[in-house]
């Protein structure tokens, strides 16, 4: 399917009376360029734990992550000739999850039919790994792309990053455009306070499928729509156009339900125009604001999710939506009432599913994004580490410069390496700075 948001071609068919099939759709695991090349990369999907590597031709090969020998995680192993090999006894699986190799048995006997580990079909659309998390002889091509990522002119900067909150509440946060001006006030492309004013918001069709919606504001007449769609289960994208100049805008939220309390978001923020500063920007800087942006909200809806799962009470006797911000919260809740049954949790507006308020702890809410984003990140995980290195070499060059100026005995040799010094001081100084951005969550002041 291809999603298109353009309000005035519907994209979602008339499919109410199906029930919604989690097992048969596609999942985003990662952006093609924060994928490592040389080691396997492990996911999961509702708690379940599956592993990626490179076979030899270099496709991706999915499997589920655990050896089918003691159960030890194939993810921890090495690639050994485009299979995966596990670390506690060696069998080594390829293709298929064909068991390739034993070295417990002896060269001429046979590998048992059953040492093979269970598959998954894997393909990469407009820059993102897709895992399709049912039987692969019955993948459909429904990937949701982007149309506007297949024209020339357009940039994008793609972020990903792990939540510590279940989907639903980051779908939920992401489809409420009211937080916006209130929760990122004065955050760059976030917010402003004053910008806060009453929606007119519309659902234009639901279905299994998802939901179509638009909003704009009511402070100016004859104010643009900007659509916003949530695609089921796994994407909500904005869309807004301004004729007059041609310009085309969007934000893209990819997600995958990693498992109970833990989410993954793929963002991706795309345009047609003031291209060249994305030409000048390096991605993990970007990475910074789009970060600070997440994390502005993570206290909030760790909170709120905390809360409702506590009190154990359903959101219609909890929540008290306005029609002029909540239209789309409570549409996208409902829908999880008609069509999330087949799902292995979720939270809707009057009815939930296998949600345990005593598993709950907000204690236990980590806001840590050197492990939530900075070391699955490429980008930022290279210019962290360059980071340390430069901060390393630069307190070695203070030490040194220090130790030359005590034994110098030339006066201005001593005054070159003092100076010397405390210039590396500066730039270690500054780099514990710039290290700090990548290791530490943005909290509110």
């Amino acid at each position: 399917m291809i999603v298109d948001s353009n309000i005035e071609q519907p994209i979602l068919q008339s499919q109410a009376e199906q029930e919604f099939n989690w097992r048969q759709c596609w999942y985003p695991v990662c952006f093609v360029q924060d994928l490592p090349k040389n080691r396997p990369y492990t996911f999961s999907l509702y708690d379940e734990p599956f592993v990626l590597f490179p076979n030899k031709e270099g496709q991706l090969i999915c499997l589920t992550d655990q050896c089918s020998h003691r159960a030890a995680k194939l993810s921890d192993g090495q690639i050994i000739d485009g299979k995966i090999e596990c670390l506690y006894h060696g069998w080594q699986f390829g293709d298929q999850g064909k068991c390739m190799h034993i070295p417990q048995l002896a060269k001429d006997a046979k590998i048992p039919n059953n040492a093979c580990v269970r598959s998954f079909k894997i393909v990469e659309r407009q820059g993102i790994i897709w895992m399709w998390a049912g039987e692969a002889e019955i993948a459909d091509d429904s990937i949701p792309i982007i149309p506007e990522f297949e024209q020339a002119g357009f940039v994008k900067l793609d972020t990903m990053r792990d939540l510590p909150y279940d989907q639903s509440y980051f779908i939920e946060n992401v489809i409420d455009p009211a937080h916006a001006n209130i929760s990122h006030d004065g955050t760059r492309n976030g917010g402003k306070r004053e910008n806060a004013q009453p929606l007119e918001m519309e659902v234009v069709e639901t279905s299994s499928q998802g939901i179509r919606g638009r909003f704009r504001g009511t402070n100016q007449p004859n104010a643009n729509w900007t659509s916003l769609d949530f695609m089921a289960p796994n994407l909500i994208i904005y869309k807004f156009t301004i004729k007059q100049k041609g310009w085309i805008g969007g934000l893209a939220f990819y997600s995958i339900p990693l498992g109970k309390g833990k989410c993954r978001v793929l963002a991706r923020n795309y345009r047609n125009f003031l291209t060249g500063i994305d030409k000048l920007l390096p991605r993990w800087f970007e990475h910074w604001n789009r970060n600070q942006l997440l994390e502005e909200d993570f206290d909030l809806i760790a909170g709120q999710q905390a809360i409702v799962e506590r009190l154990g009470k359903n959101l219609e006797k909890l929540y008290l939506p306005l029609k002029t911000s909540d239209v789309l919260v409570v549409e996208y809740r409902k829908w999880l009432d008609k069509f999330g049954a087949g799902l292995p949790y979720y939270q809707g507006y009057s009815t939930a599913k296998n949600i345990s308020s005593a598993e709950v702890n907000q204690q236990s809410i980590t806001l840590d994004r050197l492990s939530q984003h900075t070391l699955i990140c490429s980008s930022c995980n290279q210019a962290y580490q360059v980071t340390k290195g430069l901060k390393t070499t630069f307190l070695g060059v203070a030490i040194g410069t220090a130790a030359l100026a005590i034994l110098a005995d030339n006066f201005w040799l001593k005054i070159s390496a003092v100076s010397v010094s405390f210039g590396a001081i500066a730039l270690a100084i500054l780099s514990q700075k710039v290290k700090t951005k990548f290791e530490n969550a943005h909290t509110r002041h």
